[in-house]
């Protein structure tokens, strides 16, 4: 009978080590994967014969368009970008794709507010989110409610709700380990931010 038994728990030292593998090489294969993928795509704009030289044209040329553009084109692109806002459908995405931007990478940082927000009276459930507007009152709504961006789990994607303001609780992280838990399935780690006005003297 201790054949059976060994064969069992080799059976189960297998599969443990498989598992330990993909745990190892899953997260590191698809970020590697994705990169390459973006690298090839962003390359691919710009067919010349060297690989990667593509992406350095486009990376460079996109650095000199920020130089020049805080410096010299800011009075020449402003009625280009007011013509793009002023254009039917073309405003639409436009100033989508510009806000969108302008909340990650602009001087007005939108997903800087980590916060927990409780989905209704007398319920235990609660979501994380960003706040990205505090005040709405310019589409007739009380000052008493926020717009809070929810990430979706394994995802890129998610929705804003309009929440009362009574109900949201400031997170006291970054915004990224907030972000990435939320992406994760809320398997990240995260460390808090300390407070120096918290610390016992």
């Amino acid at each position: 009978m201790e054949k059976p038994f060994k064969d069992r728990r080799f059976i189960k030292s297998l599969i443990k080590y498989f598992l330990q593998g993909l745990f190892y090489v899953v997260p590191i294969g698809v970020t590697i994967y994705l990169i390459v993928w973006l690298v090839v795509k962003i390359d691919g704009i710009i067919n010349l014969d060297f690989p990667g030289l593509g992406l350095i044209a486009i990376l460079v040329g996109i650095t000199v368009i920020g130089f020049l553009g805080s410096h010299f084109f800011v009075s020449y692109l402003r009625p280009l970008d007011r013509a793009m806002e002023k254009t039917p459908l073309i405003k639409l995405v436009y100033t989508s794709m510009k806000d969108m931007m302008s909340a990650f990478v602009g001087k007005k940082k939108q997903f800087k507010t980590p916060v927990l927000v409780k989905m209704g009276e007398g319920l235990e459930i609660e979501r994380m989110g960003f706040i990205t507007k505090e005040d709405l009152a310019e589409m007739g709504i009380s000052i008493d409610k926020a717009a809070v961006y929810f990430p979706f789990s394994y995802g890129i994607n998610g929705q804003v709700m309009i929440v009362p303001k009574r109900n949201i609780t400031v997170i006291h992280a970054s915004s990224s380990d907030v972000m990435k838990f939320i992406v994760s399935g809320g398997v990240t780690n995260v460390e808090p931010i300390i407070d120096n006005n918290d610390k016992t003297t």
